[in-house]
Parts: C-alpha cells; sequence; structure tokens
C-alpha cells in the first residue's frame, strides 16, 4: 500500500487501483506515481539484464590456479615424483636406481672401488653427458690432468633408440641360451625369465660407447672449466690454521667464483640460464693433502666434511649439480665416511670383484662387481624415492656400462668342481634375501 496527497494506491493482481473517497482523487497525481512506478520496473530490468550479460569469469571470486612455469633448460625435466628439476648421470640404469636422475642442486656421492676403474667411469659418463646437453662442465683433480680425463670421455650415441636396443640385446640372450641349451627341468622351462634390466618408460639421458671417444669438436663446443691441484697450490704457503684445509679452500672458492662470474646463481637472464655440472675426483685421498685415508685419528678430520658442508651450501642456492668419489676404502675411520655419507643427498657404492675370490665365482661369472645404495635424497617430500630392489649388480659390456637386478643363474653346469660348489652355496647364503631360499654344501642349488 502507497499513500500519497490522501490517495491510497494498492496493487493486486498486478493492476492498480484507488481507495479513499472519490472528491481528492488527483487524475494527474496518479499519473506521476504510475510513471514512477514504471521507470523503476524498467531500471531493475536493466541492471538484471547487465548482469546476466557479465562474463562467467567475474561472478566468482575462486579462479584456477595456473600451473608455474618452470626453467626450460636442455637436458633437464621436473621429476614425476617430486617435480624437482633433475638432470640425468649419463647412466640411464643408475638413473632409474635414484629416483629417474639427479636433481638440480643436490651431491652425489660415489665410493670408489679398489683399483679406481668404474667409479672413474661413472664420473666420465657423468660429465660425457653434460658436454652433449650443453652444460658447463667442471672438472677438479688432484691425481690426472683434467684435460686428459676430459680426451677419454666415451662417444655418445645420437642415432640410438632403447627400445630396437633392448629388443636386440634380449634376441643375442636367447640366442646364447639356445646355443648353451641349459639342462633344467622340463617344468621350469616355460616360466617367465627374470626381467633385469632396469629402464623406464619415457627416454631420459643418452646412450654412449665406451669403446670409442668423443670428438673434439663436440668437446670444444661447450664450456668447461677445470682445477689441478697442483697448478692451483702456491709455492709458499701463508694460509692462517683453520678446519679446512687449504686445497680444499682454494677448491671451494674457485668453484664459488665460477657460479657467481656465469650466473648460475640466478643472476643470468632466464633465456641464457644452463646447468653447471661439477666432478670431483677422488676427495679425500692423500693427493688433496689429506691425512683421514693414512691415520685412524687424522689431525684434519673435519676438513673433507667441512668442505662438502660449504659446497651444498652453493648447490642449494645455484642451478648446479655435482659428483664426487670418495676412496672409502682406505679410510680408516667409519665414523668419518658415515659423516660424510650424511652431508651428501645421494650416495650409492660400487664393490668390484677384480682381484677377489668372487671374481671367479660361477655364481658372479655375468657381473663385474656390486652397487650399493646408502642414501637416497628427501626432496619435497617425507619419504625417500627408494629402489624397488636393493640386489643390484653392474657390468661393463663392450660398449656400455649398465646395472641390472642381481639374481641366481638357472643352472650351473656339472663341470663345476666339488669344491667349488661349496663356494657356490656359501654365496647363495649371501644371497638368500634375494632368492629367498638357502642352499646347503653338500647338495646342488635348488630352485
Amino acid at each position: 500500500m502507497l499513500a500519497e496527497s490522501g490517495i491510497l494506491l494498492s496493487v493486486r493482481s498486478g493492476s492498480p487501483f484507488l481507495i479513499g473517497s472519490p472528491e481528492r482523487s488527483d487524475v494527474s497525481l496518479l499519473v506521476k506515481v504510475l510513471m514512477n512506478m514504471a521507470m523503476s520496473v524498467s531500471n531493475t530490468g536493466e541492471r538484471r539484464s547487465q548482469q546476466n550479460t557479465r562474463p562467467a569469469c567475474n561472478t566468482t571470486s575462486f579462479q584456477k590456479k595456473s600451473r608455474s612455469k618452470l626453467v626450460s633448460i636442455p637436458g633437464t625435466r621436473p621429476s614425476v615424483q617430486n617435480g624437482q628439476l633433475i638432470v640425468s648421470t649419463g647412466v640411464t640404469s643408475l638413473d632409474y636406481v635414484i629416483g629417474g636422475g639427479l636433481a638440480v642442486g643436490t651431491l652425489l656421492l660415489v665410493e670408489e672401488d679398489k683399483y679406481d676403474s668404474y667409479s672413474r667411469m661413472l664420473l666420465k659418463y657423468f660429465l660425457a653427458e653434460g658436454v652433449v646437453c650443453g652444460h658447463h662442465v667442471f672438472l677438479g683433480s688432484a691425481r690426472d690432468p683434467p684435460d686428459e680425463i676430459m680426451q677419454d670421455l666415451p662417444a655418445p650415441i645420437l642415432d640410438d633408440i632403447p627400445s630396437n636396443a633392448v629388443n636386440m640385446g634380449q634376441v643375442t640372450a636367447c640366442d646364447s641360451e639356445d646355443q648353451g641349451s641349459m639342462k633344467i627341468a622340463w617344468r621350469y622351462q616355460n616360466l617367465p625369465k627374470v626381467q633385469t634390466a632396469l629402464a623406464s618408460s619415457s627416454r631420459f639421458g643418452h646412450y654412449y660407447d665406451a669403446s670409442k671417444t668423443m670428438a673434439r669438436e663436440l668437446r670444444e663446443a661447450v664450456k668447461c672449466s677445470t682445477f689441478f691441484l697442483p697448478h692451483e697450490l702456491p709455492a709458499e704457503s701463508h694460509a692462517e690454521p683453520s678446519p679446512i684445509s687449504e686445497a680444499y679452500r682454494l677448491l671451494l672458492r674457485s668453484i664459488q667464483e665460477l657460479i657467481r662470474q656465469e650466473g648460475f646463481d640466478g643472476t643470468a637472464p632466464q633465456k641464457s640460464r644452463n646447468i653447471l655440472r661439477i666432478g670431483l675426483h677422488s676427495l679425500g685421498s692423500p693427493l688433496w693433502a689429506d691425512d683421514i685415508c693414512c691415520e685412524e685419528k687424522p689431525t684434519q678430520a673435519s676438513s673433507l666434511t667441512s668442505f662438502l658442508y660449504g659446497l651444498r651450501a652453493l648447490l642449494r642456492s645455484s642451478l648446479c649439480t655435482c659428483m664426487v668419489t670418495v676412496p672409502s676404502h682406505l679410510i680408516q675411520n667409519r665414523a668419518i665416511m658415515d659423516r660424510v655419507t650424511r652431508l651428501c643427498d645421494t650416495a650409492i657404492a660400487l664393490e668390484s670383484f677384480r682381484g677377489s675370490e668372487r671374481e671367479t665365482n660361477p655364481l658372479y661369472k655375468d657381473y663385474h662387481g656390486l652397487l650399493h645404495v646408502k642414501q637416497t635424497p628427501h626432496l619435497n617430500c617425507l619419504v625417500c624415492e627408494a629402489p624397488d630392489t636393493k640386489d643390484l649388480a653392474f657390468k661393463l659390456k663392450r660398449k656400455q656400462f649398465s646395472i641390472e637386478r642381481l639374481h641366481l643363474p638357472p643352472d650351473l653346469s656339472d663341470t663345476v668342481s666339488r669344491s667349488s660348489k661349496a663356494d657356490v652355496a656359501e654365496s647363495a647364503r649371501l644371497l638368500s634375501s634375494a632368492c629367498g631360499g638357502l642352499a646347503t654344501s653338500n647338495k646342488h642349488l635348488d630352485f
């Protein structure tokens, strides 16, 4: 109801009518009231139509979160597990073992074998992958000149196809097995074979031919910085006493200056950003003026750990990744080696069969050593990415270094002597966790 100037206006079923005395009715006032009502109704309809024609994205305060753009650098990709930017180590099977690759900003520790042959080869694969991807390479050494190590890098197989290579390997393996005609029970002949190869579904990294060396033009196409300790040490040292030795201090300063000059700390433009691969050979050896390999209670027990602590701090704030090899079998104090392992993100150990009794053991005739995964990184998660099996072995073929699952052979030849059967049984006990059974010393291996 509306009352203006003695006139009561009511609306019922959409039609207005007057209530009151007819003598006080004013037609002109009624017309004005009706016109105002019509204008208000029209304005309300226009506002509603404008609201309906607005874009749908403005009708709500919730907006779709856009995916953050990662730095696009050749030779890198985001990890499937934690989204961290990773690079390849140069060995595809090693990438699979450590969770898909080596994360940028992390440190990989490789405990050397006794003769430093396979650990040195892993370092060459790591540097060769950096050369092929166009990364900046830094190599520090105290024994061999870095230029000689760079000249022995394996040649890349640029036209390789992993699936064909795997298929060819399977075909050749089947042919050799058919020719050998293993003598096993008939009920085991149709069982599926053990899948020993370690590889992911998506290809990452390159393959290399260990029988050939990389072309000089390919090595010179990328930037390479070196650190050779005999050339870097001054003739007279006036260094003040510090927890870190002078050799490690010079090495750490050289890496820090390179990171700042080349813009690996994030100061470089986004379009020209690159990865710095750092390879340090045989840290902790006496050639680095370190005595942890000579005495059980060394005077410089914290020198190597202090260096790794500073190196890890540099890696965390830059686009760098590092591989360090350490002769762990020479370090007498195991507490020092445990601290070194904890200061690294990923740690693996190589145990070679060369010069040991396992070299002639028929149980390990297809392998050249064992690989132990001692530590994996915790990146953006509470639980680390652990490999699906801990029984790993490596072998160096004529052209390729590969890591496979270790398993017992299905049968041993009848030519094995009785004395060697006892050794095989003893080795089977050590690998009982892998095979799930024990073997006696007086009987053949029973599957």
